[in-house]
Parts: C-alpha cells; structure tokens; sequence
C-alpha cells in the first residue's frame, strides 16, 4: 500500500514528524518487499543487463552484517500473492504500466527503476545463507507486521507511507533515513549503532490541532491510497475547501495531504467525519461509498494473524486462506517461500502478472517462451483438485482451466488466456502431489523441459537445473540466441564456483590452479561493461528470454519438491558479465579458450556444461560467423535446401 504524497510531505517536516534514534540491542520488523527494493535501487547497481545478482547479494549481505554489528535482530516480513478480492488490481496494472515505460527508457540509455527478474528469488537465498529469520505472508504483510511489531514493542523498518497511519509503539523507521553504511560507536565503549529516524505518530497528530488518532485511517483513503481511488471521492475533494492553514512554498505541492488533515483535525472522531464527508455526496451514493471506506479503513486495523506464532514454533494461522481449501503442504511452501506469490496468484486468482524487463520492446515479450512450463505450472496447480472443485473457474467442461496472465504487448499491457496442459490422474490431485516418487516428479519436470536425464549425469548437482532450463531455451523457435550468447551464458555460470574456490580457506592453491587470476579477467570484464552507454537491444532480449524459462523452470522444480536441487542464484549469472562477454567474443577481442586457459578446473566445468546443450541447440549455432546467413540466402536463391553440411564443434565452441 502507499499514501499518495504522504512520504515526501513527512520528510519536509523532519524536524517536527521525527525523532533520532541510534539503534542497537533491539529486535526489528523489517518490510521485505521495500528493503530489497531499496537495496537494488539505491545501491548504484547496474539495471539495463537484466540484474547483476551478485553485486546485489553483495549489498544485502552487507546490509544485515551493518544490523549483526549493532546486535539488532532482524525479521524480515514478505508481501505473499494479490488479496483475494482482487481490489488493487488496478493499481498492479497501472504499476505494470509504468514498469514498461522504465524499461523501456532503460533499454534507450535513460534512467528508470525496474527490479531484475529473480531479485526476490536471490533475496530470499542471501536470507537463508545469513540465517535471517523471515516469514512470507499469505497477501500483503502490512497489518501482519504492524501487529508483531506491537506485540513484541520494536520498530518496523520500511518506506511504506502507510505505516505513517499504523499506530505503531515503538515507532516506524524509513528506510530513507535508516543509516545502515555509517554504523558508529558509542562513546567510551566498543558499542555499535545505526543512526536512523523514527517517525511520531503522536508528534504529528499534536501539529495538526492534536488530532484524533482514530481519524488518519479515513485520512489515508480519502487521500488516495492502493485501494481506493474512487471518482466520487474526488467530487467530495473539489466541493470541500481545503484549509490549507499556514504554509511553506514546500507545502503547495502536498495541497491534498495539507488540506485534508487541517479539515479532518476539526472533528473529534471518524464516524463524525465520514459523516461530514457524506453529507457532500448525492444519497443515491452515500451508502456504497460508506461501506467502502469503512472497509478500506479496517486495513488499518491490528490483523488476526500473529507471526509471532511462526517465528517461535515454525507455524501459525492465517484466517484469509482457511475457507480456501489449500492443501497444507502448499500453505506451509507459502509461508516457508519455498513457493512463489505467483504460485498463490495462479491458485487463488487464476490471474498472474508477468514482470516486464529490459528487452527489446519491438519484440513479444520474453515470457512468451516460457509459456509451455507455465501450463503445466497451471497444470498442476488447477486440474481436478478436489480441493478446489467447489471454486467456480468460469470454465465450461468442454474447456480446459485457464489462468489469465496480463503481459506486455509492444509498449502497454494486455491480459492473454493460457490453458493449462492435461496431466496425468496421478499428478491431478495437487494434496497428493508431494507423495509422489522422485522418480516421477523428476520425470515431468524433464519432459516439461524436454530434456533427457542422461544428459545432467556429468553435470555438477548445483547447475542441472540451469543446465535443464538452457537446453529447453535453445529448443524454443521464439529464441534467437547465437553462439557467443550460448558462450558468455555459461563463462558467466563459472563465476559461482569459482567464487567458492577463491572465498575458501587454502587460497595459496586457489592461486595455482589460476582461478583466482579467471575471477579477476571476468571481474575486469564487469567492470567495463557498466562504463558503456548502450545496451544491445537483441542480446538484452535472449537473456531476458532466458531468465524467464529459468524463472518458471525453478517455480515448476519448487512445485514438485525440488527434484533437481535448488541453484544457487546469487552468483549464477551476472548481467553485466555476460553482456561484456558477448561484445568480447562478438568483437574478438577475447576468446573462450583464452579466458579457460587460465584454470584447468573450470575449463572442465566450461566442457561438460556446454556439451550438455550442444545437443540441443539448433545445428545453425555452431556454424562458422556469417556463414548461416550466407547459406540461408544461397538456398533461397537456388530454391532448394541443398545438401546438409556436417560441421564438427569443440565443446569450447570453435569449429574445426
């Protein structure tokens, strides 16, 4: 949620809305969904080349490391899938559009703020590596942590406006104010800080004429917030006169924020305030309106769940998903984030949001190439549960389910209808899913990806699932890789293994074996890519199309239980690497083979990966530079397709 104006208006007033506080020896409620937010954001991180994770992982180790020193306990609390009543699906769809205009400026050279694809997916694995204790919600987590932050009286970390509104008792700290880089020490002894700035509830109410508490929930819907922007409500604003009261130049541009809370200080309580504002509406109106303000204002109020149960016996109760009919191992995946909020949104809503990139905007959005493992995804989740059955799916029997899923199209959004695949009886019951055999649940996760098992066997554990997911990739007609793709996209997956090798103990044989030295090449190659202006449209947009197979390829693994082991996203691909590989192979001013010479293990490693996909890449990949074109058009001219010509390939990638 988020008040519009409300954030910016509190930090003019800093000195009157704030307190300073140094922060240490405290538990603290952390707004997973702004912290990871903030840290990609604000963290001079490269955004055009589809997300540099581990720059990112970087940060947010950093970050928790800055809150161990100061002895602050974190717990971080997780947005979970859309409300079941769908309400802030306008608001979602406007962001959607937004992210797209950003996007596309990204990929122009301008500025712009777009999260990388799987940055929630690593964010979560950096959580688990650090042992953060952290909890994914059903929907949205803000009443959930307005009410453990209560129950256990420490401070919630966001940059959520809405907590401005909670009534929080030990306060609400931005993360604008939260100074996590600059730890201190308290004077005369070994003790650390964070300085930050907390935000008074009671400060602010006492500048406006000491108003009423109870009032700032109708305040927050009347301002405008992510549920309710309602025509009716702006008639209400335009009839009223505002009373400004006294005013800074700062002051005009929160107009609405001033005024309302300046008229809404004259009343001693919110029923004899939306009744006042009632009085301004036609009859015929007052009754809807009433109830929808009512209960928008209720998602001010302290929720029904406690996560404290979660974080001190491992479960807890959520009342919203009870009348659902999940099957329990899916709600404790949810709560576990072992599944994503997608999984939830399909299941509940049967409408997913698939995340715009940085790609090439003339082009159908990458997702479409993973469409075939969304359907069984879709598959699993919605054939014949009977969990379910009492759901309606506005699906006559004829029909299979669908799921509708708003995506790009061109330079907005449109909502496609994707149906989900038949799958066998044995996989139809989405309770039972989890007892069936490895055996079996490995089998659809392969065939899905049609990809035999024989081929993963050389392949380290790790990287079977990347490996899986790129060979489902160059099988797909929609993908328009070439060969120095498919080279810089595995270099690129070295940098994971070689970062165990270098950051273990022992480093005087890390040195002999040159992995250090190969670190440090790639490391070189990174740097310089972020020092260039442009952005190679057609590259950006395969890696973008790889990164979604690799997205629902690891969501389809979670589904079934993690039959091929979870990867480990942190430093698995970096996308100013692999941009700046590309342009070295392309341009050869680099070559595999020179890179690899450095360190016979991770040429190795380079060999058996590309092997791998070798055998399921079009035959055109391996063909010498210009000479697919070339062949292409002599065949058009002759109008035959000629003689196949054998071509035999190194598995460094270099024809022979």
């Amino acid at each position: 949620m988020g008040i519009r104006g409300l954030m910016s208006f509190v930090e003019d007033h800093r000195n009157e809305f704030f307190t300073d506080l140094k922060l240490r020896d405290t538990k603290i409620i952390i707004d997973g969904y702004a912290l990871f937010h903030r840290l990609c954001f604000d963290s001079n991180l490269e955004l055009r080349y589809g997300g540099d994770y581990d720059s990112f992982t970087d940060v947010v180790q950093e970050f928790f490391e800055s809150l161990f020193a100061c002895n602050i306990c974190p717990y971080v609390v997780l947005d979970g899938g859309c409300d079941i009543s769908d309400k802030k699906l306008t608001t979602l769809k406007d962001r959607a559009r937004d992210k797209i205009q950003m996007a596309h400026s990204l990929s122009a050279g301008g500025g712009g703020y777009v999260c990388p694809l799987l940055i929630r997916e690593v964010f979560i694995q950096v959580l688990i590596k650090l042992r953060v204790c952290f909890v994914q919600c059903f929907s949205e987590a803000d009443r959930d942590v307005m009410t453990l932050a209560n129950h256990w009286n420490c401070p919630v970390l966001s940059s959520d406006s809405d907590f401005c509104i909670f009534d929080l008792k030990a306060g609400f700290c931005p993360l604008s104010g939260f100074q996590w880089k600059n730890v201190n020490t308290i004077k005369g002894t070994r003790n650390y800080y964070i300085p930050a700035m907390c935000f008074s509830i009671d400060a602010f109410c006492h500048h406006f004429s000491n108003m009423n508490k109870a009032l700032l929930p109708l305040f927050a819907v009347l301002c405008g917030n992510d549920h309710v922007s309602l025509p009716i409500v702006e008639k209400f604003l335009n009839k009223i006169r505002l009373p400004l009261g006294a005013t800074s130049p700062k002051g005009r541009r929160h107009h609405r924020v001033l005024g309302l809370l300046n008229w809404l200080s004259r009343f001693a309580g919110p029923t004899e305030a939306l009744d006042n504002v009632l009085k301004y509406l036609p009859k015929k109106d007052r009754e809807n309106v009433k109830e929808l303000l009512c209960s928008s204002m209720e998602e001010y109020q302290q929720s029904l769940v406690n996560l404290q149960d979660f974080f001190q016996y491992g479960a807890y109760v959520c009342p919203a998903s009870l009348n659902l009919g999940l099957p329990e191992w899916v709600l404790v995946a949810l709560t576990k984030g072992q599944l994503s909020p997608f999984i939830s949104d399909a299941l509940v809503l049967r409408r997913t949001i698939l995340q715009t990139q940085v790609e090439n905007m003339q082009q159908p959005n990458a997702h479409r190439i993973s469409q075939s493992i969304r359907q069984t995804i879709y598959g699993l989740l919605l054939n014949a549960s009977p969990h379910l059955e009492s759901m309606s799916w506005n699906a006559s029997p004829a029909q299979p389910p669908a799921v509708s899923e708003v995506e790009r199209i061109n330079k907005n959004i449109k909502t496609s209808i994707v149906h989900a695949v038949k799958l066998p009886k044995d996989h139809s019951d989405l309770s039972k899913l989890t007892e069936l055999s490895l055996d079996k649940r490995e089998m659809l996760l392969l065939e899905t990806l049609k990809v035999k098992r024989t081929i993963l066997d050389p392949i380290p554990p790790s990287l079977r699932l990347p490996i899986a997911v790129s060979c489902y990739w160059l099988q797909q007609t929609e993908a328009k890789a070439k060969l120095h793709h498919v080279q810089a996209l595995l270099l690129g997956m070295l940098m994971g293994p070689l970062h165990a090798r270098t950051d273990s103990p022992g480093k005087e044989d890390v040195r002999d074996d040159g992995a250090e030295m190969l670190c440090k090449e790639l490391h070189r190659v990174k740097a310089q890519t972020r020092l260039s202006r442009g952005v190679d449209l057609d590259t950006a947009h395969v890696f973008c199309q790889w990164q979604c197979c690799l997205q629902m390829g690891l969501y389809l693994n979670q589904l079934l239980s993690t039959p091929l082991p979870e990867p480990d996203l942190t430093r698995l691909y970096s996308g100013s690497l692999v941009h700046g590989l590309c342009r070295d192979l392309l341009a050869s001013t680099t070559s595999g083979e020179n890179l690899l010479s450095m360190c016979p293990e991770a040429k190795q490693l380079y060999e058996q990966l590309f092997s791998a996909l070798q055998s399921y890449a079009p035959p055109e990949l391996f063909l010498p530079k210009g000479k697919s074109n070339s062949k292409k058009k002599r065949q058009k001219k002759q109008g035959t397709s000629g003689p196949k010509t054998r071509v035999r390939t190194t598995s460094g990638g270099n024809n022979q």
